[in-house]
């Protein structure tokens, strides 16, 4: 499979889930700013959207959208919650993460207007808030390890660096988030710093 990523982006949480999962893949850094490959060629030859993370498969096929790629994965990989409530449960944080938390980060880097990105950090900030009390111990499912632990990692590591307020217990889990074998991998093959050493 090939795998397109642009380091800090949100393509980082089905970069980690790969590494995790150690299912085997080609990893292409894509600027997606100027819109190009690291050989030179445009990606809309690859995702006419033009956005990461995209998977193509040997036969051709493109998978996007990070809901869909870390549902995939983690379903190939056995990570995905054994019972019917589970992986519902799993697809609704993915989902939440997806267009409640990232959507609004992506316009918050844009925004110009000062009133606009107040609103903008007080509705992340009620966001986090909501997503610490859907916690279920050590992780965001329970004991293990899971795809939703990744996206999150990924938006509390925009939060960290944006100085947006996030509950301890989130805090907490991207601690022992960044403390993965695969996430410690991903950071250094993306050039990023751990931000939550002990």
């Amino acid at each position: 499979m090939d795998f397109y990523y642009f380091p800090t982006s949100s393509s980082q949480a089905a970069h980690i889930l790969l590494h995790e999962t150690a299912l085997a893949h080609v990893a292409h850094h894509v600027d997606i700013f100027t819109g190009t490959m690291e050989d030179g060629q445009p990606y809309a030859q690859v995702n006419p959207n033009g956005y990461v993370p995209a998977l193509v498969f040997p036969d051709g096929r493109l998978l996007t959208e990070n809901v869909a790629l870390l549902d995939w994965i983690a379903s190939r990989a056995g990570l995905s919650p054994a019972d019917e409530a589970g992986r519902t449960r799993q697809l609704q944080l993915l989902a939440f993460l997806s267009t409640e938390v990232h959507k609004p980060f992506v316009r918050l880097f844009f925004a110009a207007d000062e009133g606009e990105r107040a609103e903008l950090r007080t509705s992340l900030v009620q966001r986090f808030g909501w997503l610490g009390l859907q916690q279920q111990g050590e992780h965001m499912l329970g004991a293990e390890f899971s795809a939703v632990d990744a996206f999150a990692y990924g938006m509390l590591r925009w939060a960290a660096t944006h100085g947006i307020e996030v509950p301890t217990g989130l805090t907490a889990l991207a601690r022992r988030v960044e403390s993965r074998t695969a996430v410690q991998a991903v950071l250094a093959i993306e050039k990023e710093t751990p931000l939550f050493a002990a």
